[in-house]
């Protein structure tokens, strides 16, 4: 064991060392397939190249992290370095939707976007104020550990593991689906198998070495999803103001996008309808549902379980503290420039794609309409002839395409920027690379939570407690497989869009932990039968909430008493309900997007993406008007809140690594 722990303490010392030589060595492999490009290799392979170059990588590290430790395989031995765990927490962080969906969102919604980036990003501060450093004292494996030793018995761990799934597995899906339109894309695959092709770099990473080889995968994922988020909009910045901060940049390219919108209206590339101004708020949320937004995002993040678990691996409470701050920064590198990304996107487009005659559209186009992601006139983009004839059967069209002719997938407008620009298909080639790591980063970190709490919290915990440690890790292997394959053959069936996916995860996780958490550890007067209540009757509200409005409206209506969500610009309702109702198909469960009342029905004009808002308030005031009418905790367990609580100090609860 002395040897080992030498042995670990070398790498530790190494990483530096080694995570430089490794970044050297992948800007190496761009300059060589930049020049491979030039001398004229085809576009195909070097999209396989960099795919399959980057999957090898992720592979190979997580062999060679492979563990049949239980402390090594759940938390990394504990020994991440804040510094290396910041940046590991920014690549799980930043999933399809932060890399993929956010500059689409952003370029969709202009000013409205921003309620993402804001959330997304202050949710890191409730991390280190009221949770995070906490948990690393605490010392658990899992979250529902917590809430299991906090809340005395295998009841609140059960919830915190049906609260743990139903997030992480709704979170999952959006990233394996992330891979799929890469893998599709730069791959010529068709979605269905792109997605298993995707499914093979996941499982490689996470099921050999669980937490310890997703951590020092996610190391490298970071360095490469940042450089391939980075670099195109340096060289936009560069090639449009001289400047190679888009950051800086980002001001003139909105005047200049303004400029344009008043052109296109002049020259009449678009209407006053189809138009939404870039800068102006509030166009598609009403303030309530913009600050809602912001508030779930918040808060879900401070609750969402494979982040929390990224603080259990870090030696100390000290370094978890330093660890949030340093997540903070590696985040930051990203978030700040999603906007300037979203604007430079925008102004390619309608500079380069609106107003440009429908027998010139260049054929790069063609790829994204061939998977029906980049529609013109009404149909999927796949051909010259395809367009033409759609246009054509649009009364008095100008032969040119014009704003409200054009949609474009919201997944799509980060991946085909540099192809809109007319950059190096390499550039393409680097970004798809960024892309897949943030999916795949992300995946990791939530097959582990849910395997683990499976593995660990149900069958470990309160099923075999006197299984071996083989078999634990044989156990969540198995499962780790079991759930990605599900997760997997869900994406496939391509449900909803990335970024509406996710919000439904951050507020499932708001509502079922945040108020057992927070109170767990600031209130010490909190009880079991409290807690317990709490969960269920917050968690109960919100996905009630998220699954009426969405798969049952009609009952929704009828039932519960919602009504027609407004116009935020109008304040009409988006559905005349007495109509609705009359169609046959008013009750129909589980319609497709298509039906008039879904997702446009609900309370209060809240937007169902923001159910947490809902969930959450109940879940505070049922434990705290529960557990005033119950007996207070034992003197011991109060005396363990306070130790948490202290920065210092042993951790609470011992590890048991046998």
């Amino acid at each position: 064991m002395a040897t080992q722990g030498a042995a670990t303490s070398d790498f530790i010392k190494n990483l530096g060392r080694m995570y430089g030589t490794y970044t050297g060595g992948f800007l190496a492999f761009i300059i060589l397939l930049a020049v491979l490009e030039q001398v004229g290799v085809p576009n195909k392979i070097l999209g396989y190249l960099f795919v399959f170059f980057t999957l090898a990588v992720y592979a190979i590290i997580g062999v060679m992290t492979r563990t049949a430790e239980v402390s090594e395989y759940y938390v990394a031995g504990r020994r991440v370095p804040a510094f290396y765990n910041g940046m590991a927490t920014g690549a799980d962080w930043m999933s399809a939707a932060s890399f993929v969906g956010m500059a689409g969102t952003l370029f969709l919604l202009g000013y409205d976007g921003l309620a993402w980036v804001l959330g997304w990003t202050g949710g890191f501060v409730l991390v280190s104020i009221l949770i995070g450093p906490y948990l690393r004292k605490f010392g658990a494996y899992t979250v529902p550990d917590f809430l299991s030793f906090r809340y005395g018995g295998n009841f609140a761990r059960f919830l915190g593991v049906i609260v743990l799934v139903a997030c992480s597995f709704t979170y999952v899906t959006a990233q394996i689906y992330g891979t799929g339109i890469i893998a599709s894309r730069f791959l010529g695959m068709q979605f269905e198998l792109a997605v298993f092709a995707g499914l093979v770099g996941i499982l490689l990473c996470a099921m050999l070495g669980g937490m310890r080889a997703v951590t020092w995968t996610q190391i490298a994922q970071y360095i490469v999803l940042i450089i391939a988020y980075l670099t195109p909009i340096i060289i936009l910045s560069t090639k449009n103001y001289g400047i190679p901060i888009p950051e800086l940049t980002y001001g003139q390219a909105i005047v200049d996008i303004t400029a344009r919108e008043q052109q296109m209206l002049a020259n009449g590339l678009t209407t006053a309808a189809a138009l939404k101004p870039h800068i102006q708020p509030f166009i598609n949320y009403s303030p309530l549902n913009f600050f809602a937004i912001i508030m779930c995002m918040m808060v879900g993040t401070a609750s969402l379980p494979h982040i929390l678990m990224r603080y259990f691996t870090t030696p100390s409470v000290r370094e978890a503290r330093q660890s949030v701050a340093w997540s903070l920064l590696f985040i930051f590198l990203l978030y700040f420039s999603a906007p300037a990304y979203a604007a430079f996107s925008k102004l390619e487009v309608y500079t380069n794609i609106i107003g440009r005659d429908l027998t010139a559209i260049r054929p790069w186009l063609f790829s994204w309409g061939e998977l029906g992601l980049i529609q013109i006139c009404g149909k999927n983009a796949s051909s010259i002839d395809a367009i033409v004839a759609a246009c054509k059967a649009i009364a008095d069209h100008p032969g040119v395409v014009r704003l409200q002719d054009f949609v474009i997938n919201t997944d799509v407008i980060v991946l085909s920027t540099p192809e809109i620009a007319g950059l190096p298909y390499v550039i393409s080639g680097l970004v798809a690379a960024g892309g897949l790591a943030a999916a795949l980063s992300t995946a990791d970190g939530l097959l582990l939570a849910i395997a683990n709490a499976l593995s660990h919290d149900i069958y470990y915990k309160m099923i075999d407690p006197n299984a071996p440690t083989i078999r634990r890790l044989t156990v969540a292997r198995a499962l780790l497989v079991g759930v990605a394959v599900v997760a997997a053959a869900t994406a496939a069936t391509k449900p909803g869009d990335i970024l509406a996916m996710v919000g439904w995860a951050f507020s499932l996780a708001m509502a079922g932990n945040f108020p057992a958490l927070v109170m767990g550890v600031w209130w010490k007067r909190t009880t079991a039968t409290g807690a317990i209540c709490g969960i269920i009757a917050g968690f109960g509200l919100c996905l009630f909430y998220l699954v009426t409005t969405r798969y049952f409206p009609g009952a929704g209506v009828k039932y519960f008493g919602m009504t027609s969500l407004t116009n935020p610009l109008t304040g009409a309702p988006l559905v005349d309900i007495a109509k609705a109702m009359a169609l046959p198909n008013a009750m129909e469960s589980f319609p497709t997007l298509a039906h008039p009342m879904a997702n446009k029905v609900g309370w209060f004009d809240l937007n169902n993406i923001a159910c947490g808002l809902l969930g959450t308030p109940l879940g505070f005031a049922v434990i705290y008007i529960v557990s005033k009418l119950g007996r207070e905790p034992s003197a011991e367990m109060q005396a363990y809140v306070d130790e948490i609580r202290k920065p210092r100090g042993r951790t609470v609860l011992e590890e048991r690594t046998t």
